[in-house]
């Protein structure tokens, strides 16, 4: 195949001409995918390093997934919530006993769960707890990244997620991520919550010190200040545990649970929490059309099934201390730092060897797929079922890159 037959120039212009430029993706056109692996339009494979930030957990197109949605696809694919569907029940009481919660309210996006986590929370603090009249506060920490509806980038200290969209709504204390000193002097009787990522990720899967979590959880017990736990990308298997906090035994108030949940198939998100928390909500008071529909019912009922044998969960702690043994050789080698939470890691690049996007650029020209953040930091998370020797070709790629 020459340069002129080659389909990914063309696509790629098409890309840049109608759609609007929210993202800057790497130039790969992606057509084709299967396990831990993609293929682009002209046939060319890569090594999925990024798994849809966690979205991918068991890789792409897993046989059971993809056979829960076919035959939900052949029966009922939405209702919307004005009906109850024959799919509903199931998700919702096999996702609450995975949590080890009551209740469940199924939205879409984790930027919905997130929302929703604060509609919530400020309804308990004035029915519950006994918050004054709209001055229901959340505590949140600083490097967030809860999504980017308009109500959460006013929380967040990212410019270029914050900048020239607000005005922002108020409510909102933030503090330093890992600080529990500082967690409990910013509670007072307008607190409601507080809205945590265990393991921040945007950020460059920044891990808080040992005894945090725990920390978090004494401090807003003691206040009678509910812990929501933004598991969107930390849950789910990605850190060799079901949930980040159970690697401090912490069980919050509320997880906020998306991406994986969806099996990589189309978006699910959920809240979970027990009845005397999601119990303030009423009819009318919040929902989604699309929320806990059908397909999205019949793939997370599949997801809470493999997630239950714990089998992703034990292949994502073996494999990760795998990948930071691996990865900790290059510190000094072009690398500055190393953090890793089961198969989810952030390496920091040395600025000698350029930034974060162009080492992805490279890496992207060796058949690795990864993303950078913060200029200097790459972000590396496979789907769980990758094989050992993958992560070593991948790394090694990695080392190649780093001392071309």
């Amino acid at each position: 195949m020459t340069d002129l037959d080659l389909r990914t120039p063309a696509a790629l212009a098409d890309a840049e001409r109608w759609t609007a430029h929210n993202y800057h993706p790497l130039p790969v056109v992606i057509a084709d995918a299967e396990g831990a692996w993609v293929t682009d339009v002209d046939g060319r494979r890569y090594l999925d390093f990024l798994a849809g930030y966690s979205a991918l957990n068991f890789g792409h197109r897993h046989p059971g997934l993809i056979a829960a949605a076919h035959a939900q696809l052949d029966r009922l694919t939405l209702t919307s919530r004005a009906f109850v569907h024959d799919q509903f029940a199931d998700f919702c009481r096999g996702l609450a006993e995975l949590c080890g919660k009551d209740l469940v309210l199924p939205m879409n996006t984790g930027a919905e769960a997130v929302e929703t986590a604060i509609k919530v929370s400020r309804k308990w603090g004035y029915d519950v707890k006994g918050v004054a009249a709209d001055r229901a506060e959340i505590i949140v920490a600083a490097g967030n990244f809860h999504g980017r509806t308009t109500t959460i980038v006013g929380f967040s200290d990212d410019p270029q997620a914050r900048d020239d969209f607000g005005p922002y709504a108020p409510g909102f204390v933030t503090i330093p991520f890992g600080d529990a000193a500082a967690l409990e002097a910013a509670i007072d009787e307008n607190t409601a919550a507080v809205l945590l990522e265990p393991i921040q990720g945007e950020a460059g899967v920044v891990l808080p010190p040992e005894g945090y979590l725990r920390a978090v959880r004494e401090i807003t017990q003691r206040h009678n200040v509910l812990f929501i736990a933004d598991e969107i990308q930390s849950g789910l298997g990605r850190v060799g545990e079901t949930f980040a906090c159970d690697r401090e035994g912490v069980v919050p108030d509320v997880y906020l649970l998306g991406k994986a949940l969806g099996g990589g198939i189309l978006p699910v998100s959920a809240v979970v929490a027990n009845r005397d928390v999601l119990g303030v909500i009423r009819p009318g008071e919040h929902g989604s059309t699309f929320g806990g529909n059908p397909l999205a019912a019949a793939v997370g009922t599949r997801v809470v099934e493999m997630l239950s044998t714990g089998e992703f969960q034990r292949r994502a702690a073996a494999l990760g201390e795998h990948l930071e043994a691996k990865l900790r050789e290059l510190i000094g080698h072009g690398v500055t730092a190393v953090r890793v939470a089961g198969l989810w890691a952030g390496v920091d690049i040395d600025p000698a060897q350029g930034t974060g996007r162009q080492v992805a650029e490279k890496l992207l020209g060796r058949g690795v797929l990864v993303k950078d953040t913060h200029g200097q930091t790459i972000r590396i998370a496979p789907p769980l079922v990758i094989r050992g020797t993958e992560l070593d070709w991948a790394v090694e790629q990695l080392k190649l890159v780093l001392t071309d």
